[in-house]
């Protein structure tokens, strides 16, 4: 059975797994969407949403589950809460659900979702499988609100723009502008700028993962080098 502690799952969910960076899951909407800090928010609720009740419903069921229509069964599973969270959206946040388009549907069809349904939450408890589909969905968010807000600023110069349409009235000033009135670089507006900037991501996380290995590597040759062998003769009382 695939166990982990709560510390690994953390770990794995939030850096050493993370889907965004590591599997690539999602890589469809983590691109098309990260133009605007306020639709990475909207799908990011959203999709943890779904991973998160679907995660603990398949955990539910895990037992009743096998063959070859367990598949088909989570993908069902999944569609129910997309549809919950698409008609949520579409009564309180319309606007925004429009901006969104094809990309709340498509959550159906998200390989992170299944994919920590299939690893993770038909081989654990309900508690673990919910504390698994929250932290790898905000491990997902938080790669695409910060491949966001840098799109953001560097397409338009300004960040936080349209935010009254995920907080309403109360955020209609909530924008503020990093570079002068009127400034535009078009290509981090497109999908080839978001490539770009992804490629960065992953380029300072293997950075820090190599001088963390190196770093480790160093502590462990230190303690060799300090170990000493010891020899005793004669009887040890």
């Amino acid at each position: 059975m695939y166990i982990r502690s709560y510390k690994s799952i953390l770990n794995n969910g939030i850096w050493e797994e993370n889907q965004g960076l590591i599997l690539f899951l999602g890589l469809c909407p983590l691109i098309a969407v990260s133009n605007s800090v306020v639709k990475a928010l909207g799908l990011s609720i959203a999709t943890m949403f779904v991973l998160l009740f679907s995660n603990i419903t398949i955990s539910l069921i895990k037992k009743r589950v096998s063959g070859i229509l367990k598949i088909p069964i989570f993908i069902i599973i999944i569609a129910t809460f997309t549809t919950i969270i698409e008609l949520f959206m579409k009564v309180f946040m319309y606007e925004l659900y429009i901006l969104l388009g094809i990309f709340i549907p498509l959550i159906i069809v998200n390989g992170l979702i299944l994919n920590r349904a299939e690893i993770f939450a038909c081989k654990n408890s309900v508690v673990k499988s919910a504390f698994d589909g929250l932290i790898f969905g905000m491990g997902f968010s938080a790669v695409l609100i910060t491949l966001s807000a840098v799109r953001e600023i560097l397409s338009v110069g300004k960040i936080f723009i349209n935010m009254d349409l995920l907080f309403g009235s109360a955020a209609v000033d909530w924008s503020i502008t990093i570079f002068s009135e009127g400034y535009s670089f078009l290509l981090f507006m497109l999908p080839p700028g978001a490539f770009i900037l992804l490629g960065f991501l992953i380029a300072l996380k293997n950075l820090i993962d190599g001088k963390v290995n190196t770093l480790s590597g160093n502590e462990r040759s230190s303690l060799k080098k300090e170990t000493k062998r010891v020899r005793t003769t004669g009887p040890v009382a």
